[in-house]
């Protein structure tokens, strides 16, 4: 009898995320909202946000571009806004869920590789390969070297995500290639940087959000389950704290610790938006 496979926490929590926020909030973006001066910050804004980063990416794509590479393209929502401005969009996507979704939304209009952007075979190129919150995912040497690989001459990376900062300490919040690094590497390839605009001011304001639900909502409910257990099965519940002693204190400090907020947010994470053109004689 075959083992069955084993449950990736992060597609669960991607389910889960797109479950809420399709049913609370109308909308299926898995990407950070880009609030501006004029949208107060509220949970029930939160889409009209995310539309602002959608907006503000697209911004950015180099006149004259019309085939792009979207790599790590979710449910398919910011390519299917793109092929409706006219551009002819492909889309990587690593994950089975996000691509049963991406599917469902884009149907025949976009070609969906699925599969790791490092493992990615195709002969086709592109006027731009984007990366919308992907590409902290990606090994940054495969990135810039499949990137190269699959542009046409003249082609332009656009990359939006969030970076770590040099900053003394250590942060609760994970994810991102370490800036200076990616600076240092790409500046030995053969890419002009044509744009580099810090957003984070703009998107630390998401994790104000994501902290007061945590507060609010996320920690009284664990406490609610706790307590249950702890009061019908006392001695499982003593087993399971002492066994899991040190995966609890840590998600403890991750999560309900009030450490994940916009301020701290600011000081070890960097969003940028980038912008580089391949250099015309590579």
């Amino acid at each position: 009898m075959k083992n069955k496979k084993k449950l990736d926490s992060k597609e669960i929590g991607l389910d889960i995320g797109l479950m809420l926020g399709k049913y609370f909030f109308r909308t299926e973006h898995l990407h950070y909202g880009y609030w501006t001066n004029d949208l107060k910050l509220d949970i029930h804004n939160l889409p009209e946000a995310q539309e602002n980063y959608s907006d503000f990416v697209i911004s950015h794509i180099p006149e004259g571009a019309k085939t792009l590479l979207d790599v790590g393209s979710g449910v398919g929502n910011f390519a299917l806004k793109l092929i409706n401005m006219g551009y002819n969009v492909d889309c990587v996507s690593p994950s089975p869920l996000l691509t049963k979704h991406a599917r469902d939304i884009l149907g025949d209009k976009s070609h969906i590789f699925e599969s790791n952007y490092e493992n990615l075979n195709t002969d086709n190129r592109y006027d731009v390969i984007l990366f919308c919150e992907s590409f902290q995912y990606i090994n940054l040497v495969t990135a810039l070297e499949n990137s190269l690989k699959f542009l046409n001459n003249n082609g332009y990376l656009l990359i939006c995500d969030f970076f770590k900062t040099d900053a003394k300490g250590k942060s609760v919040m994970g994810g991102g290639h370490r800036l200076t690094k990616f600076y240092d590497l790409i500046s030995r390839y053969p890419f002009e940087l044509v744009k580099d605009i810090d957003i984070t001011k703009e998107t630390a304001l998401n994790l104000k959000l994501v902290n007061d639900f945590l507060t609010n909502v996320g920690l009284p409910i664990v406490n609610l389950c706790s307590n249950f257990l702890s009061t019908n099965y006392p001695l499982l519940t003593k087993l399971i704290q002492w066994k899991y002693r040190k995966k609890i204190k840590k998600i403890k400090r991750k999560y309900f610790s009030g450490e994940r907020n916009a301020e701290n947010f600011q000081i070890y994470k960097s969003y940028r938006l980038f912008l580089y053109r391949k250099q015309a004689d590579y």
